[in-house]
């Protein structure tokens, strides 16, 4: 069996990392054999692109900004994601495409059929079989993140109008493989809404 490709996506503070350990000690105790990765990050070159996504003090360009997302993007996937799907693996990452789609074309203003063909060129095509995403509305996050004491890098200190857009962009989104979930329920509940999504796509019939 070929295997499958399950993104978790969400504006920050949607709990998407609390939710990924979850369902990884699902995985663990269901014998099934997972694969964790984040966005960026994940090889060395791409956790070198993070850190200065997200932690430069620099200004950076809208570009500039797509240009590192999507190097490390394509590092991730050509040395990770494919050979891990490739050995029949599920892969469950922390943020992908749609996070370009959200933060780059709808926070930022660039244009949306350049990002989307430059992100299809550092991918060579590939897309998740499923997409988790944590509505949450807007505010909701940042609220979270002080309440946890989260250091703030540089994309959670953009404006609210910026925040705004992107958990728009969010909401709107829709496809085949994109499951909305409500990520202001607790999280024992999302994590039992989001493991039987999971389970559908990850386990034959049968088994």
């Amino acid at each position: 069996m070929s295997g499958r490709f399950v993104v978790l996506e969400g504006p920050e503070g949607a709990g998407k990392t609390t939710l990924a350990a979850a369902l990884a000690a699902r995985a663990a105790t269901a014998r099934l054999d997972l694969l964790q990765v984040r966005e960026p990050g994940g090889t060395p070159l791409a956790e070198s692109a993070r850190r200065v996504l997200l932690e430069t003090a620099d200004a950076m360009t809208a570009e500039s900004e797509l240009f590192l997302m999507l190097a490390a993007r394509a590092d991730l996937v050509r040395r990770v994601i494919r050979p891990a799907l490739a050995g029949g693996r599920i892969v469950l990452a922390d943020r992908y495409e749609l996070s370009t789609f959200a933060y780059q074309i709808a926070g930022r203003g660039l244009d949306a059929a350049a990002v989307r063909s430059a992100n299809a060129l550092a991918t060579g095509g590939l897309t998740p079989d499923l997409t988790l995403l944590l509505d949450l509305p807007a505010g909701v996050g940042a609220a979270r993140q002080l309440e946890a004491g989260k250091r703030r890098d540089r994309l959670d200190l953009e404006s609210d109008a910026f925040h705004a857009r992107v958990a728009a962009a969010y909401l709107a989104a829709e496809g085949e493989a994109v499951r909305h979930l409500n990520g202001t329920l607790p999280p024992a509940e999302l994590a039992e809404a989001a493991w039987l999504e999971l389970v559908r796509i990850a386990v034959p019939e049968g088994s």
